[in-house]
């Protein structure tokens, strides 16, 4: 079932976690953001895009990780975008043998047989200056950071006033730090001041996981990011109900905790240098 969020913007959610598909309608058809996950939910997506009588033109992928990259062939064959980062990424991955059995060891097991693997990662990267997608639809600003990953982007769709903000901006998960960037808090502190920035020109946003908010919960959710960012830079406790006891998904402080403990390596080996 899709969902209007406003004119033209639609949100399809999958059962693994809270996962959201953006569909953007133009004017000779659809852009799909992020679809997914399973090959029923993927189906299913196309049936509804049928429904609304436009065919899919163009797809997004907000960041080269798996559930953000995936495609099936009732999409049709059509220009899939990324940042010029997240295509070569991909391109990276699947140039090695073993990329499927890679993928494969990430994969949720309760749905690792449903995953599509055929249409994989095969992005087209955009240039790297380039600040806007190339589509013929409403004018969608490229906001691309390294925070949750190399390659990331959200997208501000300027004339509906909607922010896709990929893996960032979640209800229910809190910041996932690019682990393997030199300054991982750093780089999410600029990112929630990119967000911060277009905030007054934004009526709703919509995370790659969890439920769509509105004006008053986006700044609200750019603070609550940013107390967590700081509060681990500084060293301090979270007082961050997405990781305490009372947390939406209790691995949650499983990562928060691994997320603590690499970066006081990173930290005790830049001491060390």
């Amino acid at each position: 079932m899709l969902r209007q969020v406003a004119e033209g913007v639609l949100v399809h959610g999958s059962d693994f976690l809270q996962s959201n598909c953006v569909i953007v309608q133009g004017h000779d058809g659809v852009l799909l953001i992020d679809p997914g996950i399973t090959r029923t939910e993927l189906a299913g997506l196309a049936h509804d895009v049928r429904e609304l009588g436009q065919p899919v033109v163009a797809g997004f992928a907000t960041h080269p990780h798996w559930d953000h990259v995936l495609w099936h062939e009732a999409f049709g064959d059509v220009p899939r975008y990324g940042t010029a980062r997240c295509a070569a990424s991909m391109r990276d991955l699947l140039s090695t043998p073993d990329w499927q059995d890679r993928v494969a060891g990430v994969l949720p097991p309760e749905f690792a047989d449903q995953i599509p693997m055929e249409m994989l990662g095969l992005i087209t990267g955009l240039p790297a200056d380039a600040s806007h997608l190339p589509w013929d639809g409403p004018s969608i600003r490229v906001i691309e950071h390294r925070a949750h990953t190399q390659g990331h982007a959200a997208l501000l769709i300027e004339e509906r006033r909607i922010l896709v903000a990929g893996d960032m901006l979640s209800d229910i998960l809190m910041p996932f730090l690019d682990l393997n960037a030199d300054d991982p808090l750093a780089d999410y502190l600029a990112a929630l001041q990119l967000f911060d920035g277009v905030a007054d020109r934004v009526d709703a946003v919509i995370p790659g996981h969890g439920s769509v908010g509105g004006a008053d919960q986006l700044q609200a959710r750019i603070d609550q990011d940013l107390a967590y960012v700081e509060t681990l830079r500084d060293g301090g406790t979270p007082d961050d109900p997405r990781v305490g006891p009372s947390a939406p998904l209790p691995w949650l402080r499983d990562v928060h905790s691994f997320q603590l403990q690499r970066l006081a390596q990173k930290a005790q080996d830049a001491a060390s240098e």
